[in-house]
């Protein structure tokens, strides 16, 4: 049974303002649990709706009903489990080999799948501005399917950071050299912007390396006549992908 301080503390979670204040976050899902329990996170405790997590002690597991599930879970559609961690200290940035650089991205989905992409290719370190949502966040936690545990995440002034590194530094833009036409190093910093605004002007000053993805001829109509497809922009992790595919690329 979860107790009335218990909901209180849990359902607090969901908001970063009492995240920091406790130094604790909560993950659901059994895929996501299991891949933080064998990580070095610390479980507080795990609430459960049916009996799984054998390997758990028992007096940090309690086993609860469904409806009590539906009140401290942050899904529309409760897993059978939930399980509080207490928030770990940032390992320090090392300068080497590709980082991502995150400026203001502000969905919780584009986080965790970006923090997932990174696992993917390899990316050990994520560095975000103080304006990008806050890597605790239950979306985020959801989206990035256990990849959080292997990915170096902190929150640094992308300025300072900027001016104090000896890597190269390329930067996102819709107006770059072609992506697929550059030469792309093995160790530099990549930085992409916000998902309506795109990298910030006072960040853009520091970048001498603009890249871009181009659009091509529409498959749809008559593409001879150079008819070019008329998206906005690509979400920020699909470029993402995209672009550390290409810095991962065999030459």
């Amino acid at each position: 049974m979860v107790s009335k301080s218990q909901i209180k503390l849990i359902t607090s979670l969901q908001l970063k303002k009492y995240r920091n204040e406790h130094q604790l976050f909560i993950a659901e899902g059994v895929k996501v649990i299991q891949e933080l329990i064998l990580s070095n996170l610390v479980l507080e405790h795990l609430f459960m709706t049916e009996a799984i997590f054998e390997d758990v002690i028992i007096s940090k597991k309690t086993l609860v009903t469904e409806q009590d599930m539906k009140r401290i879970s942050a899904l529309s559609s409760p897993s059978p489990c939930l399980a509080i961690f207490k928030i770990p200290k940032p390992s320090k940035i090392e300068n080497k080999g590709l980082i991502v650089a995150l400026d203001d991205i502000r969905d919780p989905g584009n986080l965790g799948t970006i923090i997932r992409l990174c696992d993917w290719f390899g990316v050990k370190q994520l560095v975000c501005s103080p304006e990008t949502v806050d890597v605790y966040n239950p979306k985020v936690i959801q989206a990035t399917m256990g990849s959080i545990t292997r990915v170096n995440i902190n929150y640094v002034d992308l300025n300072v950071f900027i001016s104090e590194t000896m890597l190269p530094v390329f930067g996102t833009f819709m107006h770059g050299n072609n992506i697929y036409n550059e030469k792309l190093p093995n160790e530099a910093i990549l930085i992409l912007g916000n998902e309506a605004n795109g990298i910030s002007s006072r960040i853009e000053k520091s970048i001498k390396n603009k890249i871009a993805i181009p659009r091509f001829p529409s498959a749809v109509g008559n593409a001879s006549c150079g008819d070019i497809q008329q998206t906005e922009s690509l979400n920020v992790a699909t470029a993402t992908a995209i672009f550390l595919s290409e810095f991962r690329r065999i030459s």
